[in-house]
């Protein structure tokens, strides 16, 4: 199986070479340098390797804090991976998922997460309960005195918050809205987003509108993919798919295209559910004739 490394330093004055050293040891023919912070999940290198790992491949790192900070972030990371039939390693830490035992401490690890998750949610619980037997209340006097100061602050708290939560995540779909937008309809934009995706992570139609039009505001996106799709002849729809595929990643093989347009649910151009590498290479022949590519 293919070993693919990652190293990662958050800043300038570290260098990556003993990490690199260390996994071309344990076998690693490719290896990818990263400097960033370790609690910055939109990491675009991560993410390139995230999205160009295949089946049967295996993301090695040498200690787990040189992938995620967070025990979230790790699950999180490695449900990708298993999404796509890929595995996970940590030369330093019991967890390889490719073997039985990694996958027992993965197991572990889940299970302390909701754990930790429950006492949260039991403590709040108990601390509310006790507030209100001594008659106090929860909550912000401002709200409950419908004060604008104090509405107007918690409005930008919430939205400093869902953006905090878009940055996390914007590595699944920005790329492909500023590529896509306004060439495809939004109904195809979403699928080729949620082809590579895990269920937990697949975005609606209106989850992403939303998104868009948040990064819009803020001048993280132009306001051009926003606007209306342009009409599409029916025999030029499945070029631009495959041509939006393969532009996301100019190295995909056309099987791996294969297994992405039957994730995606697409048929073929004759109406069937399994699509064959010769299918796709004809319509990335088309797209390249009409200038898609």
């Amino acid at each position: 199986m293919p070993l693919i490394g990652y190293a990662r330093v958050s800043t300038e004055d570290q260098t990556p070479l003993p990490q690199s050293q260390t996994l071309k040891s344990a076998g690693c023919a490719e290896i990818h340098e990263e400097q960033a912070s370790g609690g910055d999940r939109a990491r675009p290198v991560l993410a390139r390797v995230l999205e160009r790992i295949g089946k049967g491949d295996t993301l090695v790192v040498v200690r787990i804090d040189r992938l995620a900070r967070s025990l979230s972030h790790l699950l999180e990371v490695i449900e990708r991976l298993e999404a796509k039939g890929a595995f996970f390693r940590s030369i330093q830490d019991p967890i390889d998922t490719a073997s039985p035992q990694g996958k027992f401490t993965l197991q572990v690890l889940g299970a302390a997460a909701e754990f930790e998750r429950a006492l949260i949610r039991e403590r709040t619980k108990a601390g509310l309960a006790s507030a209100r037997t001594k008659g106090r209340v929860g909550g912000n006097p401002g709200l409950r005195a419908r004060d604008p100061a104090a509405l107007r602050k918690v409005r930008l708290a919430r939205q400093d918050g869902y953006m905090e939560r878009l940055n996390e995540t914007a590595q699944d779909w920005v790329p492909h809205v500023r590529r896509l937008r306004p060439d495809l309809a939004w109904e195809d934009v979403v699928r080729i987003i949620n082809g590579p995706l895990p269920e937990a992570r697949r975005w609606t139609q209106s989850r992403l509108l939303r998104a868009v039009k948040a990064y819009v505001r803020d001048g993280f996106l132009s306001a051009e993919v926003l606007a209306r799709a342009g009409r599409r002849e029916t025999d030029d729809r499945l070029p631009a798919i495959v041509a939006a595929i393969k532009g996301a990643d100019p190295d995909i093989t056309l099987k791996a295209i294969c297994t992405r347009l039957e994730a995606m649910r697409e048929r073929t151009p004759r109406g069937r559910t399994s699509w064959q590498p010769s299918s796709v290479k004809m319509l990335l022949e088309r797209a390249e004739k009409l200038g898609m590519i």
